[in-house]
């Protein structure tokens, strides 16, 4: 890599939170920045303005937070709640709880797309509409809880004789929220309503051991656990995972994320590798699999190894940022298997990383993950720097 003078690690946000960042994610609409922390808060930020915009605190140390839309969001607490966090009114619902420490969360958009189907369906909260195209028509009903395999056609009632027997329905599906636990499950949830759990659990799937980490790619879901466990599931049919896999790497698993194009996923360890993985089991796809060392140093004769903590993909380029303990963020194209950059180190362990919806921007949470025990370290702050395209875009292959 051509040696150049790296840049600022980036412009500090005001009011950060006073303990350890479990994680930060940018909306999918604007520059708003979500980060959940153990201080208990999880707080708003508007990132290009660096103004603190809310905050809310729970009962327990926050380990992680998503966006709902651009003014309200997700957390997963050690207190065992799922909470619902509307920015914009100051209000909290709890939609749920697990029987352990919630360690993550995500909000599925997929699945508040449109679907074709015919006669009888198993999915959740529906809204019909008679019509020839996909999103068209005209609005037939609200439709209540559907129970496995119900008959849509026997709930219309007057208004399917209205309508005449339509041969096929475009059906709406509201998004989901989906947590994963240390008490070893994941939990789907209606987020419309903080009405009761009993209202708002969707189903609850047993995972082999403690969940540590989940990712989402349209209806695709990657479930990474302790004991090396990846399960990945289709949000469509939770009855079972799709795929039950074991990780590539010797050791326990820190965080995976999904290819921006859906056809795999990154996956990295405690012990300074990554993995890139394809969900395609062709013998093709498969041979394409690999592994790589990174955020280490060799001192005294000796490697020295740390965790990686964040991946983070860039939404254009699909190259990627992984943040070590070491505290350096380093940007790698994976299709070419080469590094396109280093930043310079950050006054702590990287924790958390996200690129901003146009990839302009990256956060990082330089926040101490207690990876060497208690002890004295630099203060928890939150850093977004401004990203050249040099350092993300992949560079063409020199042909021979």
């Amino acid at each position: 890599m051509t040696a150049v003078n790296p840049p600022a690690i980036g412009r500090e946000l005001v009011n950060p939170p006073s303990d350890g960042i479990s994680n930060l994610r940018f909306s999918n609409h604007s520059d708003n920045l979500l980060v959940s922390s153990w201080d208990k808060s999880v707080r708003l930020y508007d990132a290009s303005a660096n103004v603190l915009r809310g905050e809310f605190m729970h009962g327990g140390p926050v380990l992680d937070c998503c966006f709902h839309d651009d003014s309200s969001g997700f957390s997963a607490s050690v207190d065992n709640c799922v909470r619902r966090l509307v920015f914009s009114h100051g209000k909290e619902d709890i939609l749920g709880k697990h029987d352990g420490p919630v360690r993550c969360i995500e909000y599925s958009y997929a699945t508040g797309v449109d679907y074709r189907v015919v006669g009888r369906v198993k999915t959740f909260f529906l809204e019909l509409k008679h019509g020839g195209n996909e999103g068209g028509g005209a609005e037939i009903s609200k439709i209540r809880h559907l129970g496995p395999n119900e008959d849509v056609l026997a709930l219309l009632g007057s208004k399917r004789r209205r309508f005449g027997t339509p041969k096929a329905f475009f059906i709406k599906t509201q998004g989901q929220v989906v947590t994963g636990s240390w008490d070893k499950t994941l939990k789907c949830w209606d987020p419309r309503g903080a009405s009761g759990q009993e209202r708002t659990l969707v189903g609850t799937y047993q995972q082999p051991e403690r969940v540590y980490s989940l990712s989402l790619f349209s209806n695709r879901l990657v479930v990474a656990t302790a004991g090396r466990h990846v399960n990945i599931y289709d949000l469509r049919n939770m009855s079972q995972p799709e795929q039950r896999r074991e990780s590539s790497l010797k050791y326990q698993t820190r965080c995976v994320r999904c290819y921006p194009n859906g056809t795999g996923y990154a996956l990295s360890s405690v012990e300074g590798r990554v993995a890139m993985e394809f969900f395609e089991l062709s013998e093709a796809s498969q041979a394409k699999k690999y592994a790589f060392k990174c955020h280490r140093k060799s001192e005294a004769g000796r490697d020295i190894v740390y965790p990686v903590n964040a991946i983070a993909f860039h939404p254009i380029y699909g190259t990627f940022a992984t943040g070590g303990c070491d505290g350096f963020v380093n940007v790698w194209d994976g299709n070419n298997k080469k590094r396109l950059y280093q930043y310079s180190k950050y006054p702590s362990s990287i924790a958390a990383l996200s690129f901003s919806r146009d990839g302009r921007l990256l956060a990082a949470a330089s926040s101490y993950t207690f990876e060497e025990g208690d002890k004295p370290h630099e203060p928890d702050a939150i850093f977004v720097r401004s990203v050249n395209e040099m350092e993300v875009k992949p560079k063409p292959k020199v042909l021979p």
